[in-house]
């Protein structure tokens, strides 16, 4: 495992924690028990209980230290415990919880603030999660059409591969079976196209469509780059037919890929946009931003959320938000990205079982020709962690104040895993 360099042991004396040369202590934490005979086992989780974390670094309940590339997938964007959101926090803790949406919470006006001075949103709706937020943005998508333009229009057109969520719309809206299965009768109003098939989207769009909804960078589909002049036809139809645009941001948003919101890379305005994830450094929230015009689908009693745009959780989103633009992290995780892709790419050069290497900022893919399931754990055994997104492609999701160093070390264990993992495969 890596030793701890001097700024983490600084950073971890401040938390009070020990390094003792294998990892650190964990005293008082609890072990993994290995069987949670009273959770749902709707998770496959890997056989690691991770206790601490500082920066780019957690530790496990027995000493061994990792460095992280997964963020909580794509969460904890600031690193891990970050000390200014830990304060405003901390602070907020001593004052007031909850009071629910029926008071004045300002809080919500300063981060309402800052995400539409910073984006060509006008409105914001605080919920709790990306599913949340999605859920959000299709209701508001059909009350507008229904309510205020009084068309009845209903219909989201999404694509295959994509991914909006778990909850019964969002998963049907999701371009994924698998995470169907099991769940019928779906709710209706949804249908799904192959990304970059033009004509298909064409022919999907009806008289009760009411919108196109898509990702910037499909993440969880294997972190599938939408095409500048397939995204342009979008916009171009959505104007031509009356549509409603919705950039679907809970994995691409907050300076993941080098722009605070990844549509900004590309020159358009959506009507709706989500965010949710990298929004308040794993303290639960989500947000759902529109177009000015949207304000009045949404009256009073059409939509809410008891725990969104809380006390805690509006401090938490203000203090993330104001560090990343104080520290310029999304320009600081476009050139972090180019860095490591550009390593990637130079340390996988000679080994044709690497199919692509592809992404925006500090998310990235690398594509192999078979399952990589099995160099996920190998690299966990190295003190490396990342995911998958599908069966075939690795998934890099570092916080963006990784140091090159530390994106160093990151690529030299995994080009080890990769290279020792085709010439097994190979051999056999």
């Amino acid at each position: 495992m890596s030793k701890l360099t001097q700024a983490e042991n600084h950073s971890l004396k401040e938390l009070q924690v020990a390094d003792t040369g294998a990892g650190i202590s964990t005293a008082g934490q609890p072990a993994a028990s290995g069987k949670l005979e009273h959770v749902f086992p709707s998770y496959a989780r890997y056989d690691i209980s991770l206790v601490k974390g500082k920066g780019s670094w957690v530790w496990d309940d027995k000493g061994n230290k990792y460095l992280d590339f997964t963020s909580g997938l794509a969460v904890t964007s600031l690193g891990h415990a970050p000390e200014k959101v830990g304060e405003k926090l901390k602070a907020q803790i001593d004052t007031l919880w909850h009071v629910s949406n029926l008071f004045h919470i300002p809080g919500q006006d300063k981060v309402a603030e800052l995400l539409t001075a910073n984006s060509c949103a006008d409105q914001v709706f605080f919920c709790n999660s990306g599913a949340e937020s999605n859920e959000a943005a299709i209701k508001l998508a059909r009350r507008y059409h229904q309510k205020v333009k009084g068309t009845g229009r209903y219909e989201v057109i999404t694509f295959q591969q994509s991914f909006h969520g778990r909850t019964i719309a969002t998963l049907t809206a999701t371009g994924q079976q698998k995470v169907k299965d099991g769940f019928l009768p779906l709710p209706e109003g949804f249908v799904t196209v192959p990304l970059h098939d033009l004509p298909a989207l064409e022919a999907a769009i009806g008289e009760n469509t009411a919108a196109i909804m898509l990702e910037m960078v499909l993440a969880e589909g294997g972190v599938l780059e939408v095409q500048p002049e397939f995204l342009n036809s979008v916009v171009a139809l959505c104007k031509q037919h009356g549509l409603l645009l919705i950039v679907d941001e809970v994995q691409t948003g907050m300076g993941r890929t080098g722009k605070l919101f990844a549509h900004q890379h590309y020159g358009i305005e959506p009507d709706i946009f989500t965010v949710a994830k990298g929004i308040a450094s794993g303290f639960p929230a989500g947000v759902m931003l529109a177009k000015g015009y949207l304000r009045e689908a949404f009256t009073p009693g059409s939509h809410a959320s008891t725990f969104g745009g809380t006390p805690l959780a509006t401090a938490a989103i203000a203090a993330t938000i104001e560090t990343m633009l104080e520290d310029n992290l999304p320009e600081r995780a476009a050139e972090s990205g180019e860095y490591l892709t550009g390593l990637l790419k130079e340390k996988l050069a000679d080994c044709p079982f690497v199919v692509d290497i592809r992404g925006k900022g500090l998310l990235i893919g690398i594509e192999c020709q078979s399952p990589v399931g099995e160099i996920v754990l190998a690299g966990q055994s190295k003190g490396l962690l990342f995911v998958t997104a599908g069966t075939h492609v690795i998934r890099l999701l570092p916080n963006l104040y990784v140091s090159k160093e530390e994106i160093r070390q990151a690529v030299d264990i995994l080009s080890d895993l990769i290279h020792t993992y085709a010439n097994e495969h190979q051999a056999k």
